[in-house]
């Protein structure tokens, strides 16, 4: 029936809809997001799946504001770092999956892909310590450069 020109239709879901009777949302250790500010759109998926692909609408968005997860500051600014990529341009974290048949599963592995992201935001880098070479290594290393300096010189030809 359909000639692949009519648009795909979009489902949109709360992550609440079937998620936690609580309606909040366990992204990470110590991080808790009210389901209500995380939403899902669904859709047709494209690529291998025969007729499935044409009735089902599998592929999942999620679609959450990184202001409503609740990090505290320092991790809320390495979040927008490490989630550039799936930032739009309002700002909001957008992570699609399609990878599965299921629709189930594209939305498990979308809540993946967030949790990845928040554990990879809350580690704090390590802070370099600036270091100053020591003296005796600054003069060994000068000294092995002067001894290749003159290994070389002596290799050169002397008839010119």
């Amino acid at each position: 029936m359909s000639d692949g020109s009519a648009p795909h239709s979009t489902h949109i879901a709360r992550a609440g809809d079937d998620d936690s009777p609580l309606g909040q949302l366990n992204l990470a250790p110590g991080v808790t997001v009210d389901a209500g500010l995380v939403s899902f759109a669904f859709s047709r998926s494209t690529g291998p799946g025969g007729q499935n692909v044409n009735k089902r609408s599998t592929k999942a968005e999620l679609r959450v504001l990184p202001a409503a997860i609740g990090l505290n500051h320092g991790a809320a600014t390495r979040l927008l770092t490490v989630a550039r990529g799936y930032l739009t341009s309002e700002g909001a974290i957008l992570i699609v999956s399609d990878e599965h048949r299921s629709q189930g599963q594209n939305k498990e592995a979308c809540l993946e892909r967030l949790r990845a992201i928040i554990i990879q935001a809350q580690h704090v880098p390590k802070r370099r310590v600036k270091t100053k070479p020591s003296r005796g290594s600054v003069e060994r290393r000068i000294a092995a450069k002067k001894s290749t300096g003159e290994k070389k010189r002596r290799r050169r030809d002397t008839d010119e």
